[in-house]
């Protein structure tokens, strides 16, 4: 069964399980995304109707302006007081609604996490620093500034982007944090999006300047997009198509038993919750994506390695709801490597040709043969999954798939299982995408 080399092409991206700029303690569900949202058009509501009030006389109009302009901001008050109560709670439901720095009347409500970080700079002020209101658990200001304003907390000795903050990039020093620009693509972020049976995680979004036309929803997401990630990252925003939006998911501890639809044996047994992922992506993250940017004509998936099997899981699982399937060095093969499991190879077979547009990859090279006669030609020299994707390959090709129509395979001779190797290649799938 190859254990140690199979071993070797399942484990490398799970390094980078723990996200570094996500808030500890993600708890609520992804349905209170539009809790914060409904008191915004509440006040949004008030304050036009005191604005608009006519049919009186000067005195007063001029009153009821005096009066809305006197009146307490609701929507700060009622962030302030969630904060002095529960800090992360807060946080991760103002996060799934407008995001951080959130939208106040007067501007937009910053709030650092760490209170020691009592300034706010940025280019507002000239990276000069402005001082926060410091409370026992935060500090905040509101400050009218423009849509993409760059800024970084501070104590004038450390430098430290906005761990909570909706858009964000990076600078040669780390996280740059961003309220959420206008007319330029970005990235944004959704802390705390969980169901009943995943936990909690963040999801990122490569937002493009065009409306959408297709949308990828892309696993191990805390390595797409920062060149700090493990081996560089994907930097998956560099190959995006101009009118394509990339969701990346999260990993969490659990991404081997997440990104499985059946169990294995690799000294232990591990896997097999494929089923509540596929439908908390299918459900629980498609709603929240929707909820806030609309509904893109044209859905994929894509993943590498465990997450190209749970990339073809899902479309298996689903495949009246996505066109398009990616899997880059995909571990086709999961399900046989200590146990007789059905393996994803064994489950296309069986279902026979569908609607779904499929792409598979793999680096490596080596001989491919089934010396133990389980049906998976894993027991040759092969490595990066090179012989089970030759081997579903074969198999698409032999159920009326047709190359460069809706299947798509490439091999990459050599070359490695990572991070550094899906990022020079990731451009392939994501053009076949495109052109669906």
């Amino acid at each position: 069964m190859r254990l140690r080399a199979a071993l070797l092409c399942l484990f490398v991206t799970v390094a980078a399980c723990a996200s570094d700029d996500t808030p500890e303690g993600q708890m609520n569900n992804v349905n209170n995304v539009n809790n914060v949202n409904n008191a915004n058009n509440v006040n949004s509501k008030n304050d036009n109707n005191v604005n608009n009030a006519n049919n009186g006389s000067n005195t007063n109009n001029a009153n009821n302006s005096n009066n809305a302009n006197n009146a307490p901001d609701t929507v700060l008050e009622d962030l302030l007081i969630g904060l002095r109560e529960n800090v992360q709670e807060t946080v991760v439901t103002q996060s799934l609604s407008d995001g951080w720095p959130a939208p106040v009347r007067d501007g937009y409500l910053f709030v650092s996490t760490d209170p020691t970080l009592d300034k706010v700079a940025g280019d507002f002020d000239e990276w000069a620093g402005t001082q926060l209101t410091v409370e026992d658990n935060f500090a905040w200001t509101v400050l009218d500034v423009a849509p993409g304003t760059r800024y970084k907390f501070t104590d004038l000795d450390r430098w430290v982007g906005d761990p909570i903050s909706r858009a964000y990039e990076w600078d040669e020093n780390g996280l740059m944090s961003r309220t959420i620009p206008e007319g330029e693509a970005h990235l944004q972020r959704f802390f705390g999006v969980r169901n009943d049976e995943i936990q909690p995680r963040t999801v990122r979004v490569w937002v493009p300047v065009e409306t959408p036309t297709h949308v990828i929803y892309v696993h191990d997401g805390q390595n797409l997009f920062s060149p700090y990630a493990i081996n560089g990252g994907w930097r998956l925003q560099d190959s995006a198509p101009a009118a394509m939006m990339l969701v990346g998911i999260d990993n969490t501890a659990a991404r081997m038993d997440e990104y499985t639809h059946v169990q294995d044996n690799i000294g232990e047994l591990v896997g097999g919750r494929g089923d509540d992922y596929a439908d908390y992506v299918n459900t629980t993250v498609r709603g929240l994506i929707e909820a806030q940017y609309g509904e893109a004509p044209k859905v994929g998936v894509m993943g590498s390695s465990l997450g190209g099997l749970i990339s073809f899981h899902i479309a298996d699982r689903f495949p009246n709801d996505y066109i398009f399937a990616a899997s880059l060095s995909g571990t086709m093969g999961w399900g046989s490597i200590g146990l007789n499991n059905q393996t994803m190879i064994e489950r296309y077979q069986a279902a026979g040709k569908r609607d779904v547009a499929l792409y598979l990859d793999s680096g490596g090279d080596g001989t491919c043969v089934d010396s133990d006669q389980d049906g998976i030609e894993d027991d040759g020299t092969a490595n990066d999954n090179y012989c089970e994707n030759k081997q579903l390959e074969a198999v698409l090709v032999g159920l009326g798939y047709t190359y460069d129509v809706d299947m798509w395979h490439w091999h990459e001779p050599g070359a490695a299982h990572n991070e550094a190797a899906w990022a020079a290649r990731v451009f392939r799938p994501l053009e076949a995408f495109g052109g669906l």
